[in-house]
This record gives C-alpha cells, sequence and structure tokens, in this order.
C-alpha cells in the first residue's frame, strides 16, 4: 500500500473530528463497497475515479485520516480525487461548533463535544439513498446481501477485485428480473430501478439535495417524492446524508432504544422523546441519534 494523502480531521469550524466515531457513526456507513474493521480502527473503501475505481484504506494518524490505496497505480490527479472525495465522506466542509456549545451544557451529551457528531456519507446522495431502501422492511442481514449483489454484479471493479457502488447508468440498465432474482430485493426492486432511471434521464438531480441553500422542508418533501421514500427513509437520509439535523429518525430500533437508554417505564409518545432534544434546535435529529449510540466505539454497531 502506499499513501495518498494525509487530510487533517479537523472541522469547517476549528472543532476536532473523532475518527473513530464518525466510521460507526450509523449503520448505513458500513455496508458494502464499505469495509469496516472496528478493532483496528480502520474504513476501507473502494471509490470511484474517472474511467474506474480504486480501493483505499483509511485510518487515523496524528490527528489525521491517513487515506492508503490497495491497490493499482495513481496518478496526482487520481490522488486529489481520492482525498477529496474521502473529505466528502468524512463532512470535513461541516461546522459543529454551534452543536458542540450547546452539547457541552448537557451532562448526558457533554462527551460529544471532543468531536462525536460527524455523518460519514457516501460518495454520492443516491448511493445514500438506493442503500436507504434496502434497510426499509427487511433484517439487517437482507440489506448487507442486497447492498452486496449490487456492488458485485453492477459494480466498476478496482485493481485487488473489489467493486465501487454502482452508477444510476448501471442500475438503470438491469432489468427487473435482475432486481427479483439476483439482488432478492423483492418489491423494492421496482423502486431501485425507477429511481436509477429517473436520476439517469436527469427527471431527479439527488445530489442537488446536498445544496446547503436548499430548505430542509423542501429536501424532505423531494425525497418523499422519490420512489420507495416513505417517512423514515426521508429522515435517515436528512440525518446521515444531507446533514440535515433537526428532525429524529423515530423508528423500531430508535424508539424502544432510548425508552431503555432513559431509564423510562412504559411506552414513551414521540412528543416526549422530541421534547427532550427540543434545546438543540437544527441539531436535535443529531443529539437524539448520538444519545442512542454513544456506546457504538466500545460494543460495536448492533447486528
Amino acid at each position: 500500500m502506499s499513501i495518498v494523502a494525509e487530510i487533517p480531521l479537523v472541522g469547517a469550524g476549528g472543532e476536532p473530528v473523532d475518527f473513530a466515531r464518525t466510521i460507526v457513526s450509523h449503520g448505513v456507513a458500513e455496508l458494502p463497497p464499505n469495509r469496516l474493521d472496528l478493532e483496528a480502527r480502520t474504513l476501507e473503501a473502494t471509490l470511484p475515479i474517472a474511467g474506474g475505481a480504486r480501493t483505499v484504506r483509511i485510518s487515523e494518524a496524528g490527528g489525521s485520516a491517513r487515506v492508503e490505496r490497495v491497490a493499482g497505480r495513481s496518478s496526482e490527479r487520481t490522488a486529489r480525487s481520492l482525498a477529496a472525495t474521502v473529505a466528502h465522506m468524512f463532512r470535513l466542509d461541516e461546522d459543529l461548533s454551534a452543536f458542540y456549545v450547546v452539547a457541552r451544557e448537557d451532562p448526558e451529551l457533554g462527551w460529544c463535544a471532543l468531536g462525536a457528531g460527524r455523518m460519514l456519507r457516501a460518495p454520492t446522495v443516491f448511493e445514500d439513498v438506493v442503500k436507504t431502501i434496502c434497510t426499509t422492511n427487511t433484517s439487517w442481514s437482507g440489506t448487507r446481501k442486497m447492498t452486496a449483489a449490487l456492488v458485485d454484479h453492477l459494480g466498476v471493479a478496482a485493481p485487488g477485485g473489489a467493486h465501487a457502488f454502482p452508477t444510476p447508468q448501471a442500475m438503470a440498465e438491469a432489468n427487473e428480473q435482475f432486481y427479483k432474482d439476483v439482488i432478492r430485493a423483492g418489491y423494492r426492486g421496482r423502486y431501485l430501478k425507477q429511481l436509477a432511471t429517473d436520476v439517469t434521464e436527469g427527471t431527479t438531480d439527488l445530489e442537488s439535495l446536498d445544496d446547503p441553500e436548499l430548505p430542509d422542508d423542501e429536501a424532505a418533501a423531494r425525497l418523499l417524492a422519490l420512489p420507495g421514500v416513505g417517512p423514515y427513509a426521508a429522515a435517515h437520509v436528512m440525518l446521515t446524508s444531507l446533514g440535515r439535523y433537526s428532525r429524529l429518525v423515530l423508528d423500531s430500533w430508535t424508539r424502544p432504544t432510548y425508552q431503555k437508554l432513559s431509564g423510562a417505564r412504559g411506552a414513551l409518545k414521540d412528543a416526549t422523546i422530541e421534547r427532550r432534544f427540543k434545546r438543540y434546535g437544527e441539531y436535535a435529529g443529531l443529539a437524539f441519534w448520538l444519545y442512542l449510540t454513544r456506546s457504538w466505539v466500545e460494543d460495536g454497531l448492533p447486528v
């Protein structure tokens, strides 16, 4: 392996970025083409480049994210492209300092101010939306199988044999039988193909959702208009991919997990949970998520 880049782990506001908490910030972050080794504190990812793909291993070294190429050659241009993609994935252009100001006053979330809270995103919004659709109404093992099959069968191969996430064009060209028999996506198959087709034909622009000038309500409305995206999926993409943190992801895992951690007796109303994090304003959903996932670095992601 050779070093491609060393990128300082510092946010846009000069705040620290916790490497370990970023690579385990949410479950979708470890889906193929990513490979997470929590014990070694490394993230391996196969990333798209002009004309192909490269696999890199990302680790922490002296306060920086060290990006190493696993196999193949890379020009200076390719190295810059890979470094830019990794910086994008780690959201180093984001300023969380205002969130930390509030967190420091919260006895249960003060620990976040040491650099937690950056949600690892995919190189594209398209990839994050597809993966989120694959999490709906299925087990985690089912999600992993679907995403692995998409990557293995439709993704561009990198030197060393790993594959990048497929492009919208590759997914659009696959027929419905492929989604049924190979991906085993069930009812999601037609949604995935339609989404990829819409992006390929230009009728849907998912990457424009990453525009910080776009109001949250408009971003949510556009997500809810996508095939296969309901309230849960929209909230999840808003939190993990778009960096829009005002909405809590309330689902069959987060609700009982919060109840257990908070020590509450009996089921809690969503409004009660939302009230606990109201002080965080635009960061309420992020605060809620960090409250639930504090143990993930030590204990690993839940299966």
